[in-house]
């Protein structure tokens, strides 16, 4: 999964959901020093992505890509699955999606002593075209892979991706709303399972 739902299954705790944001940039076990919740966050974040890549839903939705994207094809499912997470934000979440994004981006800018460099390199960014509001919106989703693509040296051509997401829509979305019922299950248990072991 992408930011918006790694952030989303964090279920509202301010320091799961740093953790969470910010483990795609923290190397191995180099977390230790931080605090325990964030510390939590970036551990989930980890399940999850074990846990979406394994499932047979995903791996569905990765068949229907073209073959070109190669071991891209899991990035591009991610950033995919953000933008029905947010299409369908309503079906979610009672905070509507802007105001839910804007906090976020305060939560962050109040943790920037500890977020990683490539973080701090990032949200300028992120906020400036705000990102996670914007996956709502297939132009949106083509800016995010428009970006992926330069910072992977066009290397998996996900660019195109938004074609697939075009001519495939409904099935994307079908998969992702099957798959999304399970995922908010399992991590909702790790979630618990984290926080007995802190207790």
């Amino acid at each position: 999964m992408n930011f918006l739902a790694h952030l989303y299954l964090s279920e509202s705790c301010p320091k799961i959901m740093i953790g969470n944001f910010i483990a795609d940039h923290v190397k191995g076990n180099q977390f230790t020093h931080l605090d325990t919740k964030i510390q939590q966050g970036i551990k989930l974040h980890r399940q999850i992505d074990t846990y979406t890549d394994a499932h047979k839903t995903t791996r569905i939705s990765k068949r229907r890509l073209n073959k070109r994207y190669g071991l891209f094809s899991g990035i591009v499912i991610d950033i995919f699955y953000d933008h029905y997470l947010a299409k369908n934000w309503n079906n979610y979440s009672a905070i509507p999606l802007e105001i839910y994004v804007n906090s976020v981006y305060n939560l962050v800018n109040s943790y920037e002593e500890i977020l990683p460099e490539k973080t701090l390199q990032m949200m300028p960014y992120m906020v400036k075209y705000n990102w996670l509001y914007n996956y709502k919106y297939k132009e949106g989703i083509k800016s995010v892979l428009e970006g992926m693509n330069k910072r992977t040296k066009n290397k998996g051509q996900i660019d195109l991706a938004i074609h697939d997401l075009r001519l495939l829509d409904t099935d994307f979305e079908k998969d992702f709303e099957s798959f999304f019922q399970d995922l908010q299950i399992f991590s909702h248990q790790k979630i618990k399972e984290l926080q007995n072991i802190h207790s």
